[in-house]
């Protein structure tokens, strides 16, 4: 039989207990029965309105001391207002509300307890419908991960294609944005609860208990970090400050080493990479084995995502950012910095630099080079590859000239045009999907360092750089020249990429290379990377109403209807155009910051994916096939462009659609060789339509209609 003391004890505790609050949906009941707005309620309880509306949809609870006032509040609700079939609702009587159950230790059916170390890994489960209040933790113990999901609030985000299995290790996907309440908002609806106020607490809860990150793209590879995106009111309840100010360039900023965040960081035995505590920081310790920590932090009041590469994402709510970052992550990777960043990190991450090989003598399990990558130590160009400022070109002395390949930047004369194309009415502007995405495809790039050769007989499938005088070839002069970036004839003798020497013989001329800087080892390196990010653009348009079995007509429809459909998609595929462009030109970085000085190394040459090699055989490509097009078009239809930027062509038309001058078969079906409409990377989609007279007036000037046409902003007078 009990004693009274251990009564009273049994009393006690349950006085301890935090007050347990009625269901989300008899919270929403209770309020609207009393005539209240979230708004009011969340100005009486000194919260925000976006948190009252979490309570009640099931995404968060709230905490003490609000968490007390309101169930008092609910509890006076209840009384006046009870539930019908309630006991007492009828007589007036008022019905006690009835809170959910705590779990007992040893049943509870959610997620799997929170992990202890990273290594440690639970099952997957089906997670709850709605937050379960925890039992009140000791004050020294962590309060436990508790996730909940809420229903998409978009009807576009059910479109979204099926989500991959879920890795056992990472139950709650590979990131949260956290916000000033503690609730850190995932992938798929799931929110969890966050304890840490402090950027080390932080750090320690998410390697050891959110249950955040994913898992490797590559059986060699290593899993991603899991990354943590910073609300400014999250930043402030860290202790950083809401932006930071200084007049460098942007990548250049971070917090002092004598900021108090940044000591508590390294007092606790973290540490920061070279770029310090900027914008996007990695806070890290050595591996232990096969443990890895290091988790991820992402400011979005630091300007951490661009605009231009994700339009709208920095004033959406956290719940929305969480959705962008998280389909991005899901479908190409999670996101380690600029667009441009984890375009280059997809490449590793698909394509490692090593794998595990048995040793001969010892039998141990040692990494060994991986066949088709670009290894782990960083690799010098041959001098006509580098850049002006790079070692290998001031520390010889070299003079020889550089690779010029670039895309296109291409006016045509205005002397040129026919009398029948200053009569037709309209410009219209083609633009090609993703252009070096799809010169990827298939691209056989050097994997060695390059050897010089002189005098050397041309090998289209040898990629490398030719010396090589084309300036003999007579272009049509309604067509840019396909050896330059400007379009204009080469003047003599000059460097060029394997695939433009290439195209030179496929037109038909004799190629006598002078020198040359050939690699032996070569690999389709960028196979898996077109091969995703190709998948992730094709599935995201799909998800936005552009389908592959539309006809042209539909097609230009849905294009003009999409970026409407959903905010948060339309996010994504911009991403994922910017990730194309920005791995790209991330293979040869140049130096930053206006401390440089000419020869020495700068920290992108550390890199093994510097490879201005690789990033001059994709332009080159694209540049080809683009001129390839031209020129088929010009013998199918007689149609000449007006210019060329890049990836956008500009055309004198009869009518203001694309299909009023694309050719097209008897049967209506595309003519191949031409450009042709379509989502995938490489087709076509309309870019803008002006008059003919505004393209005329701009080409007049030696301005380029096809920079402007999407918009018609460009200013037709001198001094434009």
């Amino acid at each position: 039989m009990a004693t009274e003391e251990e009564l009273f004890a049994s009393v006690d505790a349950l006085l301890e207990e935090e007050p347990q609050l009625p269901s989300p949906a008899e919270r929403a009941r209770l309020r609207e029965a009393a005539g209240i707005t979230q708004a009011r309620l969340a100005s009486a309880l000194k919260t925000s309105t976006q948190s009252v509306k979490n309570w009640e949809n099931g995404r968060s609870e709230p905490k003490p001391p609000r968490l007390e006032a309101y169930q008092r509040l609910l509890n006076g609700w209840a009384a006046k207002y009870p539930a019908p079939g309630a006991p007492g609702a009828s007589t007036g009587v008022p019905a006690p509300v009835v809170a959910p159950q705590p779990q007992v230790p040893g049943t509870f059916t959610g997620p799997a307890a929170p992990k202890a170390t990273e290594s440690e890994t639970s099952a997957p489960v089906e997670t709850p419908a709605v937050r379960v209040a925890p039992e009140r933790p000791a004050r020294s113990a962590a309060r436990p991960v508790v996730p909940s999901r809420r229903p998409a609030a978009n009807p576009a985000a059910r479109k979204t294609a099926k989500p991959a299995a879920v890795d056992p290790r990472f139950p709650h996907g590979p990131l949260a944005v956290l916000d000033g309440d503690g609730s850190a908002y995932g992938v798929d609806g799931i929110v969890l609860d966050c304890p840490a106020t402090t950027v080390v607490e932080l750090v320690e809860w998410t390697l050891r208990e959110s249950g955040l990150g994913a898992p490797k793209l590559n059986r060699y590879g290593k899993d991603s970090d899991p990354l943590i995106v910073l609300t400014v009111s999250a930043a402030v309840k860290l202790g950083l400050p809401e932006h930071l100010e200084g007049h460098e360039q942007r990548r250049s900023l971070r917090l002092p080493e004598d900021h108090p965040v940044v000591r508590q960081v390294t007092k606790a035995k973290w540490r920061l990479t070279q770029r310090g505590f900027g914008p996007w920081a990695r806070i890290y310790r050595k591996a232990q084995g096969n443990q890895r920590q290091c988790v991820q932090l992402a400011l979005l009041s630091w300007d951490a995502l661009d605009e231009r590469s994700w339009p709208g994402v920095t004033e959406m709510d956290p719940a929305d950012v969480a959705r962008v970052l998280g389909v991005y992550a899901q479908r190409v990777i999670t996101p380690r910095g600029s667009t441009a960043v984890s375009g280059l990190e997809l490449m590793t991450a698909l394509r490692p630099p090593t794998k595990a090989v048995q040793d001969a003598g010892t039998g141990n399990w040692v990494p060994g080079p991986n066949p088709g990558s670009l290894g782990t130590e960083p690799m010098d160009p041959a001098p006509p590859e580098a850049t002006p400022e790079h070692p290998v070109v001031v520390n010889s002395g070299w003079t020889g000239g550089f690779l010029d390949e670039e895309a296109y930047q291409w006016v045509r004369s205005v002397d040129t045009l026919t009398d029948e194309e200053c009569t037709l009415p309209y410009a219209v502007g083609l633009d090609l999907n993703t252009a070096f995405l799809a010169a990827a495809a298939r691209l056989v790039v050097g994997l060695s360092a390059p050897d010089h050769f002189h005098a050397p007989t041309f090998n289209p499938k040898i990629p490398g750089s030719w010396l090589v005088d084309l300036s003999h070839i007579e272009p049509d002069p309604r067509l840019p020249s396909p050896f330059t970036p400007t379009g204009e004839r080469p003047a003599g003798p000059a460097w060029y990429q394997t695939h433009t020497v290439a195209y030179a013989q496929e037109l038909g001329h004799d190629v006598h290379p002078i020198e040359a800087y050939l690699r032996r080892e070569t690999g389709a390196y960028l196979d898996p990377w077109h091969d995703r990010l190709r998948t992730a653009y094709v599935d995201t348009l799909a998800d936005l109403g552009v389908t592959k079995d539309l006809d042209d007509r539909a097609f230009l429809t849905a294009m003009e209807r999409h970026k409407d459909v959903d905010p948060a998609l339309t996010a994504v595929l911009a991403a994922v155009k910017a990730t194309v462009k920005g791995g790209v030109g991330k293979l040869r970085e140049r130096p930053q910051g206006r401390h440089y000085k000419e020869g020495e190394r700068w920290p992108a040459l550390q890199r093994p994916t510097w490879r201005p090699d690789i990033r001059a055989a994709v332009i080159s490509k694209a540049r080809v096939n683009m001129h390839r097009k031209l020129r088929n078009m010009a013998a199918m239809t007689g149609l000449y462009p007006l210019a060329v930027l890049s990836d956008c062509v500009v055309y004198p038309s009869p009518g203001e659609s694309p299909l009023d001058f694309l050719p097209y078969a008897a049967s209506g079906k595309p003519q191949p060789g031409g450009f042709r409409l379509g989502p995938s990377p490489g087709l076509a989609k309309l870019e803008g339509v002006q008059s003919m007279l505004w393209a005329v007036g701009l080409m007049e000037q030696g301005l380029n209609p096809a920079r402007h046409i999407k918009g018609g902003d460009a200013v037709l007078d001198e001094g434009e």
